[in-house]
């Protein structure tokens, strides 16, 4: 599936005869600052999935409480219909006013000149993290917002950490040596879990590579055959080569062996805390903790989460851009979190109340200010693709990092970026 995505991103261009483009900055200032002006009036429609798109409307009700004027009619569908949903809709000119976008899918959608470019006078991009805005850019240009947010921190047993006299780990040899002893003394039987391999491993491998120094991509080229993306293949498959990460755990059985005590520690999103709180019950409260991605170069972290856009074919582009203005306020921001857990796009969120408190919710919200998204590009999912078949065959032994780095570097050379 996720190879036919990049062809139907084709059609979808070519069906708009449009390629991406940019605006002129002052102009879309200028717009900003029209949109800005008065209440919201008309009607607009707008997607969304998954939970953040069933508890929509609640937001969509508070916003047309201050706006009388306004109709928001929202439709929500799974994460799994989305992708296709709106490069169909795209194609056939059929789009919404508004629609959330996975961050990894902007780069596609943006090149085929579907969006409306971001009005610079009605958002700040400082007030957002740094990672959360740059999803949003393509070839310079902002065609998005971010809405909400995730990134990835290590989770652990302090208990077995106590057990294994280990400390907390702080850098890569700190992460190998924590891993080693919470499987030789904690009694865990994998010290630490990361994704073997498969379908998006690269979100796991990543935040290792940036840790190191390399990138994906540098001025618009590639650079996955470096010497730090050689590094941090290495660094990555000695978990599975020294016995410390399973090559075989589903990732949906983390949870359980990490609560059993199988897995001592993971790597993963917020949203695991709902999960080890619910599988856990009351009496796993306390045994765990997260802990800050490891320190080599930089300490870098995965970002993903969602993105808001408008579409150039809404036909009320003045109040769909005032609404997705609304859902970034720090008190629309807030609510999203308390319906559904979402964390929040804008920094001000977290400065009062739980996600400012909690000092497990606190930890995600320092990583974000050191945390990178895939690169914006048309041909993402296809690259990804390379990312993911490399990094199975150094964890398994197949291929080693060296040959690795460079196949990916090759193919995804071949494939390009899609301009």
């Amino acid at each position: 599936m996720k190879h036919l995505r990049y062809a139907t991103a084709l059609v979808v261009a070519l069906a708009l005869g449009v390629p991406g483009c940019g605006q002129d900055e002052a102009d879309s200032s200028s717009a900003g600052k029209e949109i800005a002006a008065g209440k919201a009036k008309g009607a607009i429609r707008v997607w969304a999935m998954g939970g953040e798109g069933e508890k929509l409307t609640e937001l969509a009700t508070d916003f047309m409480k201050e706006n009388p004027e306004a109709k928001v009619n929202v439709m929500s569908f799974p994460f799994e219909a989305a992708h296709d949903k709106i490069a169909t809709a795209i194609a056939g000119r059929q789009t919404p006013d508004v629609s959330m976008v996975g961050t990894t899918w902007m780069g596609e959608f943006a090149k085929t000149g579907a969006f409306d470019p971001t009005p610079t006078g009605l958002f700040d991009k400082s007030k957002f993290f740094e990672g959360a805005w740059n999803s949003t850019v393509v070839d310079g240009t902002a065609y998005g917002v971010p809405w909400y947010v995730e990134t990835r921190l290590i989770f652990y047993r302090k208990d077995l950490t106590a057990k294994a006299g280990a400390q907390k780990p702080t850098n890569w040899q700190g992460l190998t040596d924590f891993a080693q002893a919470m499987k030789d003394k904690g009694g865990a039987k994998w010290g630490i879990y990361l994704q073997p391999g498969g379908t998006e491993s690269w979100q796991s491998f990543m935040p290792f590579a940036w840790q190191a120094g390399a990138d994906i991509m540098k001025d618009g080229k590639f650079t996955l055959d470096s010497p730090e993306m050689r590094k941090a293949l290495e660094y990555y498959a000695s978990f599975f080569k020294q016995g410390l990460a399973p090559t075989n755990l589903a990732p949906e059985a983390v949870a359980a062996g990490f609560i059993k005590g199988e897995v001592g520690a993971f790597v993963s999103g917020p949203w695991h805390m709902g999960i080890l709180r619910g599988e856990g019950g009351p009496g796993f409260e306390g045994k765990w903790d997260v802990a800050q991605m490891p320190h080599e170069q930089a300490g870098t972290s995965f970002i993903g989460g969602s993105d808001l856009a408008v579409f150039k074919e809404s036909r009320n582009r003045d109040t769909a851009w005032k609404f997705v203005q609304f859902l970034t306020t720090p008190a629309a921001q807030q609510k999203l979190y308390d319906l559904v857990g979402s964390l929040p796009a804008v920094q001000e969120s977290w400065q009062s109340g739980t996600l400012a408190d909690d000092p497990l919710l606190k930890a995600f919200g320092e990583q974000l200010n050191d945390a990178k998204s895939a690169p914006a590009i048309a041909t993402w999912e296809q690259v990804a693709d390379v990312l993911d078949d490399g990094i199975e065959r150094v964890v398994r032994g197949v291929s080693d990092p060296a040959t690795a780095a460079k196949e990916m570097q090759t193919t995804a050379t071949a494939i390009g970026t899609g301009r």
